[in-house]
């Protein structure tokens, strides 16, 4: 039996980190972990892809911005929704993290409550986000398919 929980990916450099995040969060999803950017990178181009990425900022080698800002830039992982979750608590750090692309950003310490409401806002809003764009390709190839047995093109419709 496959499991059908959603996917989330924890990408922090400290183990403690990790094990909180692991804690909150394993009786309602899936889990995979990334201890430095570029693991996170690799795992979000696999297949299944995680739904979600809980991102800190402070890592070693490549930080959570520029994960974020390579992420954002592929088109095969743009969709996938960051949450910034870093000791980073100034205005202009979480401004810098949303401008580069993530949904949301939680300060350390995490509260259990607030980790788990926030996960579940966005995955929802990534589940209906993939099911408007499903809906709007399925309707798009329809239409086009019924100008094509009309005979009808763009250059007929101006």
């Amino acid at each position: 039996m496959q499991d059908q929980r959603p996917t989330v990916l924890i990408v922090d450099d400290t183990p403690e980190n990790i094990d909180i995040l692991r804690a909150i969060l394993m009786h309602d999803y899936q889990l995979k972990v990334a201890t430095s950017g570029e693991k996170a990178l690799e795992l979000c181009r696999r297949e299944p892809q995680p739904q979600l990425i809980l991102l800190d900022i402070m890592m070693p080698g490549m930080d959570g911005y520029e994960v974020c800002r390579r992420l954002k830039a592929d088109e095969h992982t743009r969709r996938i929704p960051v949450i910034f979750v870093t000791a980073m608590s100034e205005v202009g750090d979480e401004v810098r993290g949303l401008e580069l692309g993530a949904v949301d950003y939680l300060t350390k310490p995490v509260q259990p409550a607030i980790v788990k409401a926030r996960v579940r806002t966005h995955l929802t809003l990534y589940k209906q986000t993939l099911l408007l764009e499903n809906i709007l390709n399925q309707c798009s190839s329809e239409l086009s398919a019924m100008r094509d047995a009309l005979g009808l093109n763009q250059s007929q419709e101006q």
